[in-house]
Order: C-alpha cells, then sequence, then structure tokens
C-alpha cells in the first residue's frame, strides 16, 4: 500500500460552489473551530471536500481508514460515485435482502445485470426495471431516453436480444405546465430512442399526482431473449487478460450522475445547476453496440462483460474486478475521448453513454477488433485483469488512483432504518376536480359519475401516448397496448406456439395510504394482468422509488413496502431475480408517493389463445369472478372529490385471490374465455365500460343480490376482480367461481341493479364512452 497517495488533478467542484483545491502533501486539513471562536488560518485545501460530493464525515473517515492515508482526488471521486446511494444500496440493501429470489425457473439471479428465467426449448428470458428519475426531471427528453438506452445495456449485458420496452411514468397534475412538459418530453425522448433502435414499446402505465410535481419518475422496462448457452456474467476472470472498452468516446456528460444527482433531494432551482449531469444518447451508435456485442458472444471471443452506466468506468471495473476476486490496470490514456483535455477523474467518473466494458483473452483481441471495426463500432485496450485485488487507474505510465477492490465495492457500510409510522399526514388532501363537481357529487347519477372518471387524468385513454411509440417492430407483438391487460409476445419470431406476457404496475396513492397492503395489492394487480392473457408468472423485477430514507417516516414506508413484496410473491411462488432502488425522490414541498413499481414476465404455451380485455361476441354471457371487496377509500373517485388518503386498505385474501388468478389464467389457456379484464382504478363500472370500449360492442348487467352502498360496488376500488366473458356453460364451471351478470350485445351499456335502496341505473351509448374517454390527454399535450 502506498504511503502517500498518487498525484491526481482536482475534480470541478458541483456548479455554484467554489473549486476545492487539494491540501499539500502530508499536511491534514484544517478542521472547523468550535462555535464561537475565531477559526484557525486555513490550509490551502478545503477539508471536506468529500461532502460536496455526497460523502458524510463518517464515510469519509471509514476510507482514509481502509486506504491508511487521505485519498487523493481521483480515488476520492471513485468512492464518492461506489458509495453512493445509487450504487451502494447503503439504505436498502439489508431490506432486499429478505425477499425470495430462487426458484425452479430462475437462472440468474439479483447482483447480474439483469435476471434471466428459463422457458424452455434452450431459451432464456431477461428482464429488469430501473429509474431515471432525477435525470428526466432535469433534463426530461435525454434523461428519459438514456433511460432507455441503459436499460436496453443492461439486457444485452447477459447476452440477451432485447424484444420489448415497458415504461413506468409519474407526473403532476396535468394543470401544471412544468407537468405537462415533463409528459411530453419524457415521452418524446422514449420513443425517440426505442423507435431508432428497433425495438418495441409494448406497454406500461401513466399517473398523475400531485406529490411528483417536482420529483417526476420514468422507470424503463426492458425484456429480452437468449440461447441459455450465450448467456454471460459480468465477473472478469484470468490474471493478464485485456480490459477491451466498446462504444461511444468518452466525454463530459453524465458526471456526477450517480452521486451528485441521483443520490440526492432534488430542490427548487437545482435543474439548471444538475443539467450538465444528464447523459446525451445515441440510438444509433447503441444500435450497431448492442449487434456488435451479440455476435462477439455467438463467436465466443468474450470471458465477461458489462455495461457503463451509473459511474461510468468506475462501476464497470471495480464491479467485474469484485465479482472475480481479482483486480484491474485501468489506463485512461488510451480511452478514446471526445475532448481531449479531460483529467483522469473526468474519464473515470463519466457517464456517456452507448459504451460497455469486455475481458478478452491476449489471443482473440485481434479478432475481437477486427469484429468491431466491421460494425464501426470503437473498440480499445484500456487495461489488464491483474491478480492484486486492486483498481489501479494509470495515466500512462503514472499511476493517478489505487485502491483495494473490496474497499470500494464491498465495504461501503450499510445502514440500518430507523423506521416511525408517521403521526400526521405526509401528504396534502388531493384538490377537488372542480369542473367535474355535479358528476362527482355522492348523490350524482352513475351515469354522470362513470363519464368523468373514464375522462380523469388517470384513467383515461393513452392513446395519445402510445401511438408515438412503435409497439410492432420486430413482428413480435401479439397483444398491443389498449388491446389487452399485458402486452403479449411470440417466443419464436420464425414460428412456434409459445409466447410471453410482459405487465408493470403500481398505484402509488393506495401505497401512501398502505405502504404494506398497497405494495401487496400492486403485485396482485400485476399478476392479475398476466392472468388475464393466459400467462404463468415466471419472475418480478421491481424498481422502488421511494423519498428520503434518512427519515423515519419514509423508512417505514420503505420497510412496509419490502415486507408486502416478499410476503406477497411468497404467496404467488414468484421469485424477485432483479430490479433497481431509487431514493431521495423528495422536495421541499415533500416526498412522492412510495411508488413500488413491479414488472412480472410470463409464459403462454399457444399464442393463439392470448386473451384480450374487450368483449369479443354478442349473446357471450357476462361473469364477475373472485373476491372482490370495493372500497371507496383511497380510490379514484375519492381522489377527484379531494378526499383525504385513509390510514388503512382493506385487508386482502392474497391466497384466495392467487387461487382464482391462476383459475382465470388456466380458463383462458383452454380456450374457455372470450374476454378477461381485471377490476383497477375506477371500480366495476369503469373496467366494465373498458371492456365495451375495447370490443366496440355495448353490455346488459344487472348486479345480483341486495347491495348497501350502489356508489362503492360501481366504483370502489380493491384487489381480486375479474370481468370475463364466454359461452355461459364455461362460466358456470365450478373451478371459475363465476356469478354471471349479464350478456354481450348492443350498442349500449346498460347497469342496473336487481336490488338496492334507490333505484340507480346507467345506460350509456359506447359512443358517449368513447368520447369521455378519449380526448384528456391529447389536450394535455396539447
Amino acid at each position: 500500500m502506498p504511503s502517500s497517495p498518487p498525484e491526481a488533478p482536482v475534480p470541478p467542484a458541483p456548479s455554484g460552489q467554489a473549486p476545492v483545491p487539494p491540501a499539500p502533501s502530508g499536511q491534514a486539513p484544517t478542521p472547523p473551530a468550535p462555535s464561537g471562536e475565531a477559526p484557525t488560518p486555513p490550509a490551502p485545501a478545503i477539508a471536506f471536500r468529500h461532502r460536496a460530493l455526497g460523502l458524510t464525515d463518517a464515510e469519509h473517515a471509514l476510507i482514509v481508514e481502509k486506504l491508511g492515508r487521505e485519498p487523493n482526488e481521483v480515488e476520492l471521486a471513485m468512492f464518492s460515485l461506489m458509495w453512493s446511494e445509487h450504487c451502494a444500496y447503503k439504505h436498502s440493501k439489508l431490506l432486499l435482502r429478505t425477499l425470495p429470489t430462487e426458484g425452479e425457473r430462475v437462472v440468474m439471479g439479483p447482483g447480474e445485470n439483469a435476471g434471466a428465467v428459463d422457458v424452455g426449448d434452450g431459451l432464456v428470458v431477461a428482464f429488469k426495471v430501473e429509474s431515471h428519475n432525477h435525470p428526466s426531471a432535469v433534463e426530461p427528453f435525454q434523461g428519459a431516453a438514456t433511460g432507455v438506452g441503459g436499460i436496453l445495456r443492461d439486457v444485452f449485458a447477459i447476452g440477451a436480444r432485447p424484444i420489448a420496452v415497458l415504461d413506468s411514468l409519474r407526473f403532476g397534475e396535468p394543470e401544471s405546465a412544468r407537468s405537462r412538459y415533463l409528459l411530453e418530453q419524457a415521452v418524446a425522448g422514449i420513443g425517440h430512442y426505442g423507435n431508432s433502435i428497433g425495438v418495441p414499446t409494448v406497454g406500461g402505465e401513466i399517473y398523475f399526482e400531485a406529490p411528483y410535481e417536482r420529483n417526476c419518475l420514468v422507470n424503463a422496462m426492458c425484456l429480452g431473449i437468449a440461447p441459455r448457452e450465450r448467456l454471460i456474467r459480468s465477473a472478469a476472470s484470468g490474471p493478464g487478460n485485456v480490459l477491451v472498452l466498446l462504444g461511444a468516446a468518452t466525454g463530459r456528460d453524465g458526471i456526477g450522475g450517480a452521486s451528485v444527482l441521483a443520490s440526492a433531494q432534488l430542490d427548487e432551482g437545482d435543474q439548471a445547476a444538475k443539467r450538465p449531469s444528464v447523459q446525451i444518447g445515441d440510438p444509433f451508435e447503441e444500435k450497431k453496440l448492442l449487434e456488435c456485442c451479440l455476435e462477439l458472444l455467438d463467436a465466443e471471443l468474450l470471458v465477461a462483460l458489462q455495461d457503463l452506466g451509473a459511474a461510468g468506468l468506475t462501476s464497470s471495473a471495480a464491479e467485474m474486478a469484485s465479482k472475480g476476486g481479482l483486480g484491474i490496470d485501468v489506463d485512461v490514456a488510451r480511452v478514446p475521448l471526445r475532448e481531449a483535455d479531460m483529467e483522469p477523474f473526468e474519464i473515470m467518473v463519466s457517464e456517456s453513454q452507448e459504451r460497455m466494458l469486455c475481458v478478452v483473452a491476449p489471443k482473440r483481441l485481434p479478432d475481437v477488433l477486427a469484429r468491431c471495426a466491421r460494425w464501426d463500432v470503437r473498440a480499445s485496450a484500456i487495461g489488464e485483469i491483474t491478480d492484486c485485488g486492486r483498481l489501479r487507474v494509470l495515466q500512462a505510465d503514472k499511476v493517478v488512483g489505487d485502491v483495494p477492490v473490496v474497499a470500494l465495492v464491498d465495504e461501503c457500510p450499510l445502514y440500518e432504518l430507523a423506521p416511525e409510522r408517521p403521526t400526521e399526514r405526509l401528504y396534502p388532501v388531493p384538490r377537488q376536480a372542480a369542473s367535474m363537481d355535479s358528476a362527482l357529487a355522492p348523490d350524482a347519477a352513475p351515469r354522470d359519475t362513470l363519464l368523468a372518471l373514464l375522462a380523469a387524468p388517470n384513467i383515461a385513454s393513452r392513446r395519445a401516448v402510445f401511438e408515438q411509440y412503435d409497439s410492432i417492430v420486430q413482428s413480435r407483438t401479439i397483444r398491443r397496448p389498449a388491446i389487452a391487460d399485458a402486452a403479449v409476445l411470440q417466443l419464436a419470431p420464425d414460428g412456434g406456439s409459445g409466447a410471453l406476457a410482459v405487465a408493470i404496475d403500481c398505484n402509488g396513492r393506495r401505497v401512501a395510504c398502505d405502504p404494506y397492503r398497497g405494495t401487496i395489492e400492486t403485485v396482485l394487480e400485476c399478476a392479475a394482468n398476466l392472468a388475464c392473457v393466459g400467462a404463468e408468472p415466471l419472475g418480478l423485477t421491481n424498481c422502488l422509488n421511494f423519498g428520503n430514507p434518512e427519515k423515519p417516516h419514509i423508512a417505514w414506508q420503505l420497510t412496509e413496502s419490502v415486507r408486502g413484496l416478499g410476503d406477497a410473491c411468497r404467496a404467488l411462488g414468484i421469485a424477485v431475480v432483479g430490479g433497481n432502488v431509487s431514493l431521495y425522490n423528495e422536495a421541499d414541498e415533500g416526498p412522492i408517493y412510495p411508488t413500488p413499481v413491479v414488472g412480472l414476465v410470463g409464459l403462454l404455451p399457444d399464442r393463439l389463445r392470448a386473451g384480450g380485455l374487450g368483449f369479443a361476441q354478442a349473446g357471450d354471457a357476462i361473469a364477475l369472478v373472485g373476491p372482490f371487496a370495493p372500497r371507496l377509500a383511497g380510490s379514484e373517485l375519492a381522489k377527484l372529490r379531494g378526499e383525504p388518503l385513509p390510514d388503512e386498505l382493506g385487508h386482502a385474501d392474497v391466497e384466495a385471490i392467487a387461487r382464482v388468478q391462476r383459475s382465470v389464467g388456466d380458463a383462458m389457456r383452454r380456450g374457455s374465455l372470450s374476454s378477461a379484464h381485471d377490476i383497477a382504478e375506477g371500480g366495476f363500472a369503469v373496467a366494465l365500460a373498458e371492456c365495451c370500449l375495447a370490443g366496440g360492442i355495448g353490455a346488459s348487467v344487472r348486479i345480483p343480490g341486495r347491495v348497501e352502498d350502489p356508489i362503492a360496488s360501481l366504483f370502489g376500488e380493491g384487489p381480486g376482480g375479474f370481468i370475463v366473458s364466454g359461452p355461459i356453460e364455461a362460466l358456470r364451471a365450478r373451478e371459475l367461481g363465476a356469478v354471471v351478470i349479464g350478456t354481450v350485445g348492443s350498442t349500449r351499456l346498460e347497469l342496473t341493479f336487481e336490488r338496492a335502496e334507490t333505484s340507480l341505473e346507467c345506460n350509456l351509448e359506447i359512443a358517449e364512452l368513447a368520447a369521455a374517454h378519449t380526448g384528456t390527454l391529447e389536450a394535455i399535450l396539447g
């Protein structure tokens, strides 16, 4: 271990702060004077430069202890990134270890670039969801675009070809000009990257809620497919093997993205200051990189492969070394640069996009370079694998950084949370939708309330958004957006009967009501979407979006949510194969709603029997299936009425709901059902209207039995309910447990109660439903 740090240039301070000069070699920094005393004349160094990079005093002291000296500026920059929340998961890793991660289908679990599950016939499906929240709040087009680029690289980094993208988006209320701008630009960025690279965007969700005003959420999920033998891991091996950097040249974009931007609270005025930390994407460069990497893997030319995302070369090199139990030398003088005057620390922490790092045996290097040249992909040998267990940063012959890999990657302190259930209301009461006052009143006619809900921003048609995305490129898409509750993709594009289903879900407002039960509902909702198309779940990925975990009430939300996620997955028999955590999503006004987004992937044996949500055949019977117990508290109707969030949600019998989901999925796979749709936002009446709209056909429905609260039964929410249609004999099958409530047919939705305290009915033309359902997002997007 060197007795004094290698020399290195000084990194600039974050925007708006004075530059931080280094302390003279061997001179201790000057501590602050006790309160009330005149400060000691400062040394030429500012002692607390680590704070500007997001490290606490205790973390800095621990780094000094592990190095046996003060880190130099390159080393400090690397530690600030690798010990950031974004890279180290220091407030969530202990919780994540409680999740179920093993299953008979699991091929790769948490810890790799993406998870992977076996789908038979020698194929695996890789998938993952990640956030790009803070970059998108600062620069929404590039933030969202590079979020898509990053998740694509995660998938092809393990050898899988990306075949689909989904997105989960959150913005403030659409009355806000800022929210409308963020929505427009984020959607444009997602479409730009996905459409350009030729990967279909097949599904997603959008919510508008006031707590996302300052911190929008942009979560992207990617699904890929690969022959099992082509899978590759990221662990470095073979001392003497060559480290090769592939792809775009390195620039100054994205410097500090993981620490300064992604691991800190975003406050008023931060957008301009933090814009330089947002990466710039080039989907055409990534397309070449993708095809080149897959060819190199097919030719078995690579020992290991890792994408460059958060923390750039620092993270990729350090993690490859850590997983392999080895060391790595990186020569920054060999890194292709977009700007010739970049300092070593800038090269090591840059988050320039469209780059991959691979390990190559020396004898195979010429072949690797030749194939890269054919794809017009830069390939530069920038270092080698060593057996010393250290990450050394060289600038030609000079060592400018030298740290133990284990200290950098594995010894970041992990923090026990201090959760406390809040005693006061965390979120403001939603503002009443004034334009819908008469339609939302408790005594309003159900037809008026239904039309108001169909036009609400959280329920209205998303066609204005998803039509900006290419959902059918690659010719695998069987069920597009708005056709079914989950996207369905053909497993083999050249034939075969099997198909994949994928869905992404979360209702953050309901999780805010009750983090434990709300998260269980999120998993149940996503699994219900797969059941509606006839798919059996194979694995789950998650993106946990929360506020500042150092605050007890946020720690409580996070702890309860992870507990709910684990319990729901265990009850459904689903393994968590990977995911992402995004914390510090709050501003001076307060935190976002806790938003544990989950993505599920499932398998259908027969693609021709993939279900749709729309009523399909006049004369079919309609049935209600499942232990559906709707409540108005925490519902979309309650929000539009301006009612406060309740303190808890109703209990869900997860085992019973799981049985019903299996029954619905089985019935769809047998071909017994013509359609299936789960009941979610807006309740039973909205789900019924969506079935009519998707099928372009009406329905006559009569709700049986005595109904104590007709409005709650129509518009209340809760897990477990399905609306299905099909031949009446199939719906009366004992295993389905359905209650037949009506018939498909006509051009109207006619809804009445068999017995109710008051005479209520809802009678609307399909054209009236369509007029209410369309136009809201078109107006928001201008």
